[in-house]
């Protein structure tokens, strides 16, 4: 089979979402997006990106999935049961996830074969139904302890498709480095609705350097390597001092955030080992309350 013969599908499109499902069909593949509600009717009028590239692009979506041959995920970590539920319904063959948080590789596997998980720190926001194309980056897919073949099928279509992809055998460790560094910067620029740099500041990075070194007690149980989190923590908050955080938006949107499933998840594998996680604990009970405003 011809690789632009395969069918992708975009579970999941909201900003992250549409960037890369956009991307993809601009390349030449036959692309079909999930959605819902207000995003579903937006998308039936067509994709608009703004940003790097400009795109207008009428495209195939509906309310449920089809058949596809990659199925990537990128629905908010709270939905994940929900997209795996209706997946398991359609042959959505190999399943990549793209999403925040920690557990949605488990998750999704409880119901689906052949998921493999996905880092990226590819930017994109959606103001006014427009998808902006905020920042390129790198994605990583894969497994652990071994480079599968569906990690190397989706890395070349993300390559064909203008992604900066590596497929890589240690992807848990790269998926628990993003929810650290998401585990500092999210709730702290949320509660305080300050910009990422001000994480940096020295009253709030002597917090930040807690919630580390409670995430990495529990990276180290689970035998994943820690070696220079608190480093890359700094890197992204110095490289995104002006930006706001995805929670700091959902905070203002009136939205529901994905604390249960970054600090909140910290807490429930540190209760689980019996180890404390009193910074993740309450900065999840914080912004729980900012939610329940």
């Amino acid at each position: 089979m011809n690789l632009k013969d395969l069918k992708i599908q975009i579970m999941g499109s909201g900003a992250i979402g549409s960037l890369f499902g956009g991307l993809i069909q601009l390349s030449g593949f036959d692309v079909h997006f999930v959605a819902r509600r207000k995003r579903l009717e937006v998308l039936k009028k067509g994709l608009r990106i703004r940003g790097l590239i400009e795109a207008d692009l009428d495209v195939d979506v509906s309310e449920k999935p089809e058949n596809a041959d990659i199925t990537i995920v990128a629905v908010k970590a709270y939905d994940t049961e929900n997209a795996a539920e209706l997946l398991s319904k359609v042959d959505c063959g190999v399943v990549l996830t793209i999403q925040n948080g920690l557990g949605n590789v488990e998750r999704l596997s409880r119901k689906l074969k052949r998921v493999i998980g996905g880092v990226t720190t590819y930017g994109a926001n959606i103001k006014d139904d427009i998808v902006f194309y905020a920042g390129e980056g790198v994605t990583f897919v894969g497994n652990d302890g071994y480079i599968s073949e569906d990690a190397l099928l989706v890395e070349r279509v993300l390559k064909e498709s203008g992604f900066n992809c590596y497929a890589v055998d240690n992807i848990s460790e790269r998926i628990w480095r993003k929810a650290i560094v998401n585990a500092v910067i999210n709730p702290i620029t949320a509660i305080l609705k300050v910009e990422n740099g001000r994480v940096l500041d020295e009253g709030l990075w002597s917090i930040a350097k807690l919630v580390i070194e409670e995430g990495k007690q529990v990276m180290e149980r689970l035998g994943i390597n820690v070696d220079g989190l608190e480093e890359a923590v700094r890197e992204v908050a110095v490289k995104t001092a002006r930006n706001r955080s995805s929670m700091l938006q959902d905070i203002m949107a009136g939205r529901r955030t994905e604390i249960d499933y970054i600090n909140g998840e910290i807490v429930r594998l540190s209760d689980e080992m019996g180890i404390s996680a009193c910074a993740n604990l309450l900065l999840t009970n914080l912004v729980k309350a900012m939610e329940e405003k």
